[in-house]
């Protein structure tokens, strides 16, 4: 069995002297693997569009904004080693920023490690982008958290449909949920990426209050939890015209 790592801790990517809220950005990774994510990893790049679509709607609000970094590249069954960098790492920033509202955006493995960890007092809510999404997760955690789900429709690599499960389970937990299906995205998130950037920033500003909440949006997380509505708003092109064509 390989040896325990220790916690990483979190790279800020955004400072900022007196926070008045944050962003966790967590990465996606593997089901299986126990080495160390390296400076050149992938899927920690794939996130950076995000950081600049996301200081770039901030203007000059204080937000700071982070990414988790795993001890290892999986998340290795019972283990959970992403969600417990996820839970870790959000004390990190609650510590250093005073405990501030703060929104996780994940990706893939991500996605399931931040909605695992959006128990903590300090989530706002989560963006959860193409999640990884299996039977079996727990959504207890979930009640009274703001959850906004995207996830391309001809997605390969992680289930559509088990995520819509995911999104309909939570808000059945006491969960405010929107989800959006994407046409023609892909997992890597590089079809239609200005889709993506753009949903990601709107969605965050909404979440900590910094914008109004787009209305499809504030319509879906005013559903009953019984309903299964508002969890498959469509998107179209580049343009953003989310669940409006």
């Amino acid at each position: 069995m390989a040896a325990e790592q220790a916690y990483r801790g979190i790279v800020v990517r955004r400072p900022a002297a007196r926070p008045e809220a944050a962003v966790l950005m967590l990465h996606g990774g593997g089901e299986h693997g126990m080495r160390r994510p390296s400076r050149l990893n992938g899927p920690s790049w794939r996130m950076r569009p995000f950081v600049r679509a996301l200081d770039r709607a901030a203007g000059s609000r204080a937000l700071l904004i982070a990414e988790a970094r795993y001890r290892h590249r999986g998340w290795n069954g019972e283990r959970a080693d992403a969600a417990r960098d996820a839970e870790a790492a959000v004390a990190e920033l609650a510590e250093r920023t005073g405990g501030v509202p703060t929104v996780l955006v994940g990706h893939s493995m991500g996605g399931r490690a931040a909605l695992r960890a959006a128990g903590a007092k300090t989530v706002a809510g989560v963006v959860a982008l193409a999640p990884w999404c299996p039977p079996g997760e727990p959504v207890g955690q979930l009640a009274g958290r703001n959850l906004v789900f995207v996830h391309a429709a001809g997605d390969r690599i992680t289930s559509p449909r088990e995520s819509l499960a995911m999104a309909g389970r939570a808000r059945a937990a006491g969960a405010l949920v929107c989800r959006y299906e994407l046409a023609g995205g892909d997992h890597a998130m590089l079809r239609e990426a200005s889709v993506w950037h753009s949903l990601t920033a709107d969605s965050v500003g909404a979440l900590l209050g910094f914008t109004p909440l787009p209305a499809e949006t504030a319509a879906a997380f005013a559903l009953p939890p019984a309903s299964t509505e508002g969890l498959a708003l469509p998107v179209h092109g580049s343009a953003l015209r989310a669940a409006r064509t």
